[in-house]
């Protein structure tokens, strides 16, 4: 599979090219190094992972699979979600501060240029979603 990531999970649903993964993090998180990465960590048990492959068709409900990522694109998701978020919050509370604007103005822009930023994201999310891709194989 050629991944550094990986989970066992469970086929919810199957449709054309895109099988879809209940997966539930396990006690084996805590000591992954790539726990950080992941949000399969975090909060919730279930996560459930949009799989794109040709052979969608060969899955089916209910069924027993393994699904993975490389380490690489877990911290580019890292990255694009929380990393630059913060880095645009800073760097544009800065420059509102060095503009001699009011504390509620300056948090405003800033505010308004990470709302910005998730908005292009979401705009993006589909070339996004083409860099970030999980692979699915059977147990």
């Amino acid at each position: 599979m050629g991944t550094n990531i990986r989970h066992k999970g469970v086929v919810l649903s199957v449709f054309r090219d895109t099988v879809t993964v209940a997966v539930e993090s396990s006690e084996a998180c805590g000591s992954c190094a790539s726990r950080s990465a992941c949000s399969l960590g975090v909060h919730s048990n279930t996560r459930n992972i949009l799989v794109n492959t040709p052979d969608a068709t060969s899955y089916s409900v209910g069924e027993q699979v393994m699904v993975g990522t490389r380490t690489q694109m877990g911290l580019m998701a890292v990255a694009l979600c929380y990393l630059i978020p913060a880095v645009v919050l800073v760097g544009s509370l800065a420059t509102a501060v060095q503009l001699s604007l009011s504390e509620g103005a300056s948090a405003g822009i800033s505010l308004l240029c990470v709302a910005l930023y998730y908005g292009l994201m979401c705009l993006r999310r589909g070339k996004i979603a083409k860099k970030i891709s999980f692979t699915i194989e059977k147990l």
